[in-house]
C-alpha cells in the first residue's frame, strides 16, 4: 500500500475533492480493473476516452480518479491534471519507488534496429558478467528469464513493474526499445535514462503520426528530455541523425560507417558466414550479416564504451554474439537452398536485407522474395515495398502478412500497384501465406535464396482480429525436411 500523497510527488495537479491521505493498493487505466483502494486514470486515447467510464469505475468501488475533465461527485477523490497519460507515467514510477533511478537504463529508438540493438546489448552485458534486463518487441527478459512481450514498449504500469522486478532480481542494467507510439503516449514519462540511441528513421507508422515530420518529431522528443548526466548516441549517416541531438541536454556522441564520427566502422568482408569489419581501427569477425548489422554492432559498441566497459573485452564478446530471432535468420537445406527469415516490414528494412543478399550472392542463383504488408497500418508503404522487392529480386510472391481487420486481397492489390510493367512476369500473388512459402520452396533449386520477409520472430498470423498459429521459420524448415525425404 502506498500513500496517495507520495504517489503524487513531482506531478502538477489540482485536488478538486477528497483527500490525499488515501492508501493505494493498485493503479489502473483500464476501467474494468479499477476497484476499491485503486486509482483510475481517465485517459483520452485514439479509440476511446477514459472519462466516459468514470461512473462505471465508481460503481465498482474506485474512489480515486485522475482526470483532465472534472465531474460532479464530492465523495470521490478527484485529481485534475493537464495530461492523464503523463500523470500515469509519473505516478506509476512513484508507485514502484522509481526503479529507473536505481538501474542504468538505456533506450534505443529508430525505425529499424531497435530490437537487434537492445537484444545484442542484453547479450553483451550478460556475457560481461552483469545481471541485465531487456524490454523488446520479441521478449522481455529479467536476466535469462523470459517474460512475454505484447508491445514494443509496455504501458507505464507494466513497465515500472518490470523494472522493479529487475531490481529485485539483482539487475544493474536494462536495455529497452522506445517506440514512437510510446513517446507520444507518455509511456516513458517518469523514467530516468542513462542514455539514448538513435538508429535511423525511415517510412513507417504514418497511419498513426500523420506525416513524416511528426514521426521525426516523436523520435526527437525522447532525446529532448534526456538529463545532462545522460548520453545521446546517434547514427549520423542517417540524414536526420543530427536532428535528434539539436535540443538535448545529454552528452552528444555519434557513430557511422560513412561519416567521421566518435565510433566508426568499416566493412571488410560480408558473407553468409558473417562480417569482417574494423571498429575504431580494430579488426574483428562477427556471426552477424550485412551492413545494417554493422551499424547495429557499432551502436552497441558505442553504448558499452559510454558505460565505461573495457574496449578489448567488449570487442571479444561482440565477436561471439548470436543473431536475434527473426532478424536475418539464415539457414540452408541439405539440398543447398538458402532461406532467410526477416522481420523487414518497412521499405527501408526490406531494401537493406535484399541489398545485403545482392552483395553476397554470386549472381548464378535465383533470389525469391515472399513478402506482404500488415493490415490496419500505414497503407502508403505497400506499393513501395512491392516495388523494392521486384527491383532487387529475381522472383517475387506477394502474399498476406497480418491482414488484421482488412481484406487481404485489397492489401495485395495495393502492393501490386507498385509493380512496374517490366516486372509483371516475375511477380505472383498468392493470398495464403503458407502456400506462398510452399510455392517459393517448390520453385527453388540448389544455391537459390528465398527471403521470407515481414513477420520474422512472430509465431502467429492475425486475420479478422483472431490470432492463428503461424511461424515462417518453422514452416520453411518443415518444407525443407519434406524435400529431403
Amino acid at each position: 500500500m502506498k500513500s496517495l500523497k507520495d504517489i503524487l510527488v513531482s506531478v502538477s495537479y489540482e485536488l478538486i475533492s477528497g483527500s490525499l491521505e488515501n492508501s493505494v493498493q493498485e493503479i489502473h487505466f483500464d476501467s474494468r480493473k479499477a476497484k476499491a483502494n485503486s486509482i483510475f486514470f481517465a485517459i483520452k486515447g485514439t479509440s476511446s476516452d477514459g472519462h466516459n467510464y468514470i461512473s462505471q469505475v465508481i460503481e465498482n468501488g474506485c474512489e480515486i480518479i485522475v482526470c483532465e475533465e472534472t465531474f460532479e461527485n464530492d465523495k470521490i477523490t478527484q485529481i485534475k491534471v493537464k495530461d492523464s497519460s503523463e500523470a500515469l507515467g509519473l505516478m506509476a514510477s512513484n508507485f514502484y519507488d522509481n526503479p529507473s533511478q536505481n538501474l542504468t537504463l538505456v533506450g534505443i529508438t529508430g525505425t529499424n534496429g531497435k530490437t537487434t540493438c537492445s537484444t545484442l546489448l542484453h547479450q553483451l552485458f550478460m556475457n560481461l558478467g552483469y545481471q541485465v534486463g531487456l524490454l523488446s518487441t520479441v521478449v522481455n527478459k529479467i536476466g535469462n528469464v523470459d517474460v512475454k512481450s505484447t508491445h514494443t514498449t509496455p504501458d507505464p504500469v507494466e513497465l515500472n513493474r518490470l523494472l522493479s522486478e529487475m531490481l529485485l532480481a539483482g539487475c544493474s542494467y536494462c536495455f529497452m526499445e522506445v517506440s514512437s507510439h510510446a513517446i507520444v503516449q507518455n509511456r516513458i514519462a517518469g523514467l530516468k535514462f542513462k542514455g539514448g540511441v538513435f538508429t535511423n528513421i525511415t517510412h513507417d507508422h504514418l497511419d498513426y503520426h500523420g506525416t513524416f515530420q511528426e514521426y521525426i518529431k516523436a523520435k526527437k522528443c525522447f532525446f529532448d528530455v534526456l538529463d545532462k548526466d545522460a548520453f545521446a548516441l546517434t547514427n549520423i549517416d542517417d540524414k536526420n541523425g543530427m536532428v535528434m541531438l539539436q535540443n538535448t541536454k545529454a552528452a552528444k556522441y555519434s557513430y557511422a560507417l560513412k561519416t567521421p564520427s566518435d565510433f566508426k566502422a568499416k566493412v571488410i568482408e560480408n558473407q553468409f558466414s558473417g562480417l569482417v569489419l574494423t571498429i575504431n581501427g580494430t579488426e574483428l569477425w562477427t556471426r552477424l550479416i550485412g551492413d545494417f548489422n554493422a551499424y547495429n554492432l557499432l551502436a552497441i559498441y558505442g553504448v558499452a564504451l559510454l558505460l565505461e566497459q573495457d574496449k578489448l573485452e567488449v570487442l571479444t564478446v561482440i565477436s561471439k554474439l548470436e543473431s536475434v530471432a527473426g532478424r536475418f535468420e539464415y539457414f540452408q537445406s541439405k539440398s543447398g537452398i538458402i532461406a532467410i527469415v526477416d522481420y523487414a516490414h518497412t521499405p527501408d528494412a526490406l531494401e537493406n536485407v535484399l541489398k545485403t543478399v545482392s552483395n553476397i550472392r554470386t549472381k548464378n542463383e535465383t533470389v525469391y522474395t515472399v513478402v506482404g504488408c500488415g493490415g490496419d497500418r500505414d497503407k502508403t508503404k505497400r506499393p513501395k515495398m512491392a516495388a523494392i522487392a521486384c527491383e532487387l529480386s529475381d522472383k517475387v510472391i506477394i502474399t498476406s502478412d497480418n491482414p488484421r481487420s482488412e481484406d487481404p486481397t485489397v492489401i495485395i492489390d495495393e502492393m501490386l500497384a507498385g509493380v512496374e510493367g517490366q516486372h509483371f512476369k516475375k511477380t505472383l500473388s498468392i493470398q495464403d501465406r503458407e502456400q506462398a512459402i510452399k510455392t517459393a520452396v517448390s520453385m527453388a533449386e540448389k544455391n537459390d535464396i528465398i527471403l521470407i520477409a515481414g513477420k520474422g520472430h512472430e509465431t502467429y498470423q492475425e486475420i479478422k482480429g483472431v490470432k492463428h498459429d503461424f511461424d515462417d521459420l518453422k514452416i520453411v524448415k518443415e518444407l525443407f525436411e519434406k524435400l529431403e525425404k
